[in-house]
């Protein structure tokens, strides 16, 4: 069984921020359960972009207000608390906070901890060795 605590989380390796967004990575490719779970904030009044070419991820909001763009379509899902969305087609997406964001996202495959979004707003394609 794994037991983590967000306050176990935070300040550490596994707490990995950017401009726009931070990210605790609560269970990650080492830990073997097949998909990786993060605790997401997005900043208040910021608009981030985001392309899981190579990941799956469902997001599950469960704090603020906002708004998710899907930029093939310009479709756009209103953001609240008991929203879920999932990237099942690799979605490249706009998500912009009205207010702070707190999400729970899970990917397939898993995350190591180290990904952090290149121009494009993707993750590295997942590594063997990793």
């Amino acid at each position: 069984m794994i037991v983590k605590h967000l306050e176990d989380i935070v300040g550490t390796e596994h707490d990995v921020s950017a401009e726009t967004w931070s990210s605790r990575r609560f269970l990650l490719k080492k830990d073997g359960v097949g998909f990786s779970l993060h605790d997401t904030i997005i900043r208040e009044g910021t608009e981030s972009l985001f392309w899981y070419k190579h990941h799956v991820e469902a997001v599950y909001c469960i704090e603020g207000e906002g708004e998710v763009e899907v930029l093939a379509t310009g479709d756009v899902y209103p953001l609240r608390p008991g929203t879920l969305y999932t990237l099942n087609g690799h979605e490249k997406h706009k998500v912009r906070a009205r207010t702070q964001l707190r999400m729970v996202c899970v990917f397939n495959p898993p995350c190591t901890g180290r990904e952090m979004h290149n121009e494009e707003g993707a993750y590295p394609p997942p590594s063997e060795e990793e």
